[in-house]
């Protein structure tokens, strides 16, 4: 239970509850490790599990027939997998793809509906949670039509920084080009821009990042915009 506890605390969603709330959610949440590349849903697969990630981080990916996937969301700490459940849908629409590992607490869809009808706080925390995800990935499709790859980049960087809480993680260029929707050669050269200011250190798969306030000067205002939506919504 002491383990649960903390690890539970770290997910702002399931931290945000009544004390009472969050002893009756560990009652049927259980600690499970993601491992990068897991693939936690597919378009039009039952809903399984709900996840809340602790450490690790989550992509949401659609693909377009004879497109590349394309990055349209990401989940961390601050939030949860499964709300197609609390609106009434049982499958995801959207392929969810763990790219950063870590510890995630998770129970089954029958235990998260049941929990979600009868838990008020639950509903209000899960429905300001779903409010902050409309606005990320509604920023995140005007910010993939109208700015330019490296700022886009250091957006993206900004986010993962934010969500693994680090300055350095792994992260392949194939996987880069399906989180920006650009060809490799467009990473090539957007990651070439942002390391040539010494904002990153980017060397096979490792990026680091040099200079946070940098990276945020180079990044478009949809980050702060994102981020800014995420803090109003957490003040009580």
């Amino acid at each position: 239970m002491h383990n649960k506890n903390k690890v539970l605390a770290v997910n702002h969603l399931l931290a945000s509850l009544p004390k009472q709330d969050q002893q009756r959610l560990l009652t049927r949440l259980e600690p499970v490790t993601l491992s990068f590349g897991e693939v936690l849903y597919r378009p039009t697969e039952n809903i399984q599990y709900v996840y809340f990630p602790i450490d690790s981080l989550v992509s949401l990916l659609t693909q377009v027939e004879g497109h590349q996937a394309l990055e349209v969301g990401m989940v961390g700490h601050e939030g949860m997998l499964g709300i197609p459940l609390a609106l009434g849908v049982s499958n995801s629409p959207v392929h969810a793809l763990v790219q950063g590992s870590g510890m995630a607490m998770r129970m089954t869809s029958e235990n998260f509906k049941e929990s979600f009808h009868h838990c008020l706080p639950f509903q209000r925390g899960v429905y300001r949670y779903i409010y902050e995800l409309m606005v990320q990935i509604t920023q995140s499709a005007a910010c993939n039509r109208f700015h330019r790859v490296e700022a886009r980049l250091a957006r993206w960087l900004l986010m993962t920084r934010d969500r693994l809480l680090s300055n350095q993680f792994h992260l392949t260029q194939s996987l880069l080009s399906d989180m920006l929707g650009v060809r490799r050669v467009g990473v090539t050269q957007a990651a070439g821009i942002l390391r040539q200011r010494k904002l990153i250190r980017y060397t096979r798969g490792e990026i680091c990042i040099l200079d946070g306030n940098g990276l945020e000067s180079a990044a478009c205002n949809c980050y702060k915009i994102v981020k800014n939506v995420y803090e109003e919504t957490r003040v009580k």
